[in-house]
């Protein structure tokens, strides 16, 4: 995939979790045997798997307040970005999240994506 189209779909991505439809993001962007990883934590296997985690990470989000990216690149099937989410908890509580995701792609979707941030801050 050149790099203009792989841009182009990273920039698709970003449109979906901006509007906070991030499961169906990852049914579009997401290789069915794709694999996430938060910074050094065991690594979840498969789609099925990660939307799962994903809805249970949902779970607790009262309202989705915004997703900001500070800056992104481009390689030979990988990118990166960084960027900045906002949300309220289902507790109410103000939750921000600094963090910069590591993809790497084959065939269009993402088969292996590692998220790096702060676990100490919120």
């Amino acid at each position: 995939m050149s790099t203009t189209n792989l841009q182009q779909r990273l920039n698709d991505l970003f449109d979906y979790i901006r509007q906070g439809k991030i499961i169906d993001a990852m049914s579009e962007f997401y290789d069915k045997d794709t694999v996430m990883q938060d910074n050094a934590n065991p690594p979840t296997k498969g789609l099925a798997a990660n939307i799962e985690r994903e809805k249970q990470f949902l779970s607790g989000v009262k309202e989705w307040k915004g997703f900001n990216v500070t800056a992104s690149g481009v390689g030979d099937n990988v990118t990166f970005y960084e960027s900045t989410m906002d949300f309220i908890a289902t507790d109410g509580q103000p939750v921000h999240l600094d963090q910069v995701a590591v993809s790497k792609w084959q065939n269009g979707t993402i088969a292996h994506e590692r998220f790096y941030y702060d676990t100490g801050k919120s």
